[in-house]
């Protein structure tokens, strides 16, 4: 690649954050308008309700293409085929299985992957001979793939609701994916909703950029790491807070002045794995930066899972 070619595509990337803040900033007028014409004007007067309107507009038309691009690493980490930051042609670990917290699905972008990467059955589950624990078949050499027995969705975004409904019909997934409508610190209070999840009980969690998102990141991650079981999962692939070059950390505070606005109060700057190598004691950690993401990335992202 020329110089020219590749001083264009730093220049590009760089703009890439501009041009996502504009794409969402002509959701708002197309959601206001929505809102007056669904006479929901108690949403239009609260800034948080409203908010959380433009950001489920946004997601609705940009969500695909983040799908469609994040999908190349996401699909092969919950399949277990990912390490160091890189995809492999091979598992290297476990893939997803078990009984799922899948934090902030939103509108339910990743909800079809879960019948692509697993067998979906609520009642399957196998006694590997000679271990006293329930285990599911492993993806590998045998074509196997694991179980998943069910899947929580923590979503207290109402406005999300129907799209997530939608999602989860069309993938076939009732009656094994809940849609659980509170944050993450009533999971187990049956008194906030229809449901209770035990700590300790998870096998697998799922969060696809959405802990930037989180209030109070550091109790409420705490909070999750609680839920899994001793060598459950974390399969994490988050943006994070820049880590190399002072220019580039700079670039990336400036672009955070806006961003948290204009995207549902994401933040750029969150320090999202140092908060999860500090909510508990994890017997393996496979993650970093994934290998593909160039210098002037301004959105670095973390690919990778968690060992309990």
């Amino acid at each position: 690649m020329s110089l020219y070619q590749r001083t264009t595509e730093a220049i590009v990337g760089l703009l890439g954050p501009w041009i996502f803040l504009g794409l969402s900033a002509s959701c708002l007028p197309r959601t206001i308008l929505k809102l007056i014409r669904e006479r929901k004007f108690g949403v239009l007067l609260s800034p948080s309700k409203l908010q959380d309107a433009w950001f489920s507009e946004v997601w609705k038309f940009q969500g695909p293409m983040i799908r469609q691009g994040a999908g190349e690493i996401v699909v092969p980490l919950l399949e277990g085929r990912a390490t160091a930051g890189d995809v492999t042609d091979e598992p290297v670990g476990p893939g997803i299985h078990g009984t799922v917290i899948e934090v902030g699905p939103g509108s339910g972008l990743w909800v079809d992957v879960y019948k692509a990467v697993a067998e979906v059955n609520p009642n399957a589950e196998a006694e590997v001979p000679g271990e006293g624990t329930v285990r599911r078949r492993n993806v590998g050499g045998s074509g196997d793939k694991r179980v998943i027995t069910r899947v929580y969705g923590v979503e207290p975004n109402q406005d999300q609701h129907p799209h997530l409904k939608q999602a989860i019909a069309k993938a076939g997934l009732e009656g094994v994916y809940q849609i659980v409508p509170v944050g993450i610190e009533d999971l187990n209070n049956p008194d906030k909703w229809d449901g209770c999840i035990e700590k300790e009980s998870v096998d697998c969690i799922v969060s696809i950029l959405c802990l930037c998102s989180i209030p109070e990141p550091e109790k409420n991650i705490r909070e999750l790491y609680g839920y899994l079981k001793k060598g459950g999962h974390w399969f994490v692939y988050e943006h994070v807070r820049c880590e190399y070059s002072w220019y580039m950390k700079a670039y990336q505070r400036l672009v955070n002045v806006f961003w948290p606005h204009f995207l549902g109060g994401c933040l750029l700057c969150r320090q999202t794995e140092k908060t999860l190598r500090e909510a508990g004691s994890w017997e393996k950690i496979d993650v970093a930066q994934p290998v593909i993401e160039p210098w002037y990335k301004t959105v670095p992202h973390i690919l990778g899972v968690f060992t309990k």
